[in-house]
């Protein structure tokens, strides 16, 4: 009886620290990409807080860490992808995430410092595409919707350069790492640019971009969670601060047309 009233604390700290960040009185941990991810959950945390809901912001410089930390419990949430991303990560990596809200939607701009024009494009010319799965698709159908390419229809949105089979101008493609990109603009004729990132750079997506995504696309970005805590009392308490209107209005009047609240 008595090893086991020994045994007692270490199991009680167990069930203690297994509790939802909200019982542990210590802020939720959320993985952001800097940028507009960050600006915007700077707004969500002062509303979170006001009901009683604390909030640290963890930046991640590229797309592939803050999904491994939130598997890992090193993160609670993360705001920074989209749906399709989440889903390749799923399937790649064996994650057990889910989407637990929308967020918004960033039109993916093609952005150049040597054309004005896509039809200024020459033959040869080097482009510069994110080489994550999702966003390469989403790249090439962006491309081919503007008529410069033509891919494999049952590629769909897991498109790849492999899948392209009509490039009547011979475009030279080279993946990088999505952080990467605005960097290679001194390098290519033109690249394709995640908003955040683009933002980030510098760049503005309705003055800079020479072409931009359609912005219903299929490309909304999600907060992510474990797929255990889904229905947990504080993903909903942090959905609702989320999509309150201060939030929404933050968003309207800082990036205007650049992003789109997706609730």
């Amino acid at each position: 009886m008595n090893r086991i009233f020994r045994l007692l604390p270490a199991a009680f700290l167990t069930v203690l620290f297994s509790l939802p960040a909200s019982a542990q009185d210590r802020p939720l941990k959320v993985g952001v990409t800097p940028g507009p991810h960050a600006q915007i959950f700077e707004v969500v945390k002062k509303v979170a807080e006001r009901g009683g809901q604390k909030i640290e912001i963890i930046e991640f410089s590229d797309y592939i860490q803050p999904n491994a930390a939130l598997a890992a419990g090193d993160l609670d949430v993360n705001s920074y992808q989209h749906l399709p991303f989440l889903e390749a990560q799923i399937k790649d990596r064996g994650y057990k995430l889910v989407s637990a809200a929308p967020t918004v939607n960033f039109p993916i701009g093609i952005y150049s410092k040597k054309i004005k024009s896509l039809d200024e494009l020459k033959e040869g010319a080097r482009f510069g595409i994110p080489n994550d799965p999702s966003n390469c698709g989403r790249v090439l159908i962006i491309l081919q919707e503007l008529g410069l390419i033509r891919v494999k229809p049952e590629a769909g949105l897991k498109a790849t350069p492999l899948d392209i089979v009509d490039n009547p101008r011979k475009i030279k493609f080279f993946e990088l790492e999505a952080a990467q990109l605005p960097r290679s603009l001194e390098d290519m004729d033109a690249s394709a640019i995640n908003t955040n990132f683009a933002m980030s750079a510098g760049l503005d997506p309705k003055k800079d971009a020479v072409a931009q995504e359609r912005a219903d696309g299929p490309y909304v970005n999600i907060l992510a969670v474990r797929a255990e805590d889904k229905d947990k009392p504080w993903v909903a308490a942090l959905i609702k601060a989320y999509h309150s209107d201060e939030v929404k209005k933050f968003i309207t009047d800082t990036f205007k047309d650049s992003m789109i609240p997706a609730w």
